[in-house]
């Protein structure tokens, strides 16, 4: 294919992952502090100033939709980009952990839906969840960069 240069998707992609990234950990530090309300009632010095355990929830919550909506733009990114660099998909495992990535987010986010004390298989689920997708993120990252390899000169 005679296409333009990708690189200012690429661009978008890097900035993507950094950013989902970074919502991964903020979720995991609001994710243990929602955790230590709920079961020590001794809440960290800063939960006070952000509205305690509602504030808590809440930006967890945002934080979960930002990491949703940027690993969904990654993986249009990714095919996009792909297919129009190559013409098709599947030229790295990079593919196979990034629908693992993405499937284990989406699972993530719907277990985070059913939280409830009627629903006590969603809570321990989504914090599994959240704990594989670690391994998960380290495993896209590390096959992306190998990925990215191809493309710089």
């Amino acid at each position: 294919m005679n296409l333009p240069s990708f690189l200012w998707l690429w661009k978008i992609a890097a900035w993507s992952m950094g950013l989902s990234l970074l919502a991964y950990l903020m979720l995991a530090v609001t994710g243990v502090w929602m955790f230590r309300g709920r079961t020590s009632q001794q809440f960290p010095f800063i939960t006070p100033f952000i509205g305690g355990n509602k504030g808590v929830r809440s930006l967890h919550y945002t934080m979960g939709i930002s990491m949703v909506s940027l690993v969904l733009l990654l993986l249009a990114i990714g095919i996009v980009g792909t297919f129009g660099h190559f013409g098709s998909l599947g030229h790295s495992s990079h593919l196979i952990a990034g629908l693992i990535v993405v499937a284990l987010v989406l699972l993530s986010a719907f277990s985070a839906t059913q939280i409830s004390v009627r629903r006590p298989w969603a809570r321990p689920l989504h914090i599994s969840v959240n704990i594989i997708l670690f391994v998960g993120f380290a495993w896209v990252s590390l096959t992306g960069w190998i990925v990215v390899q191809k493309y710089l000169p």
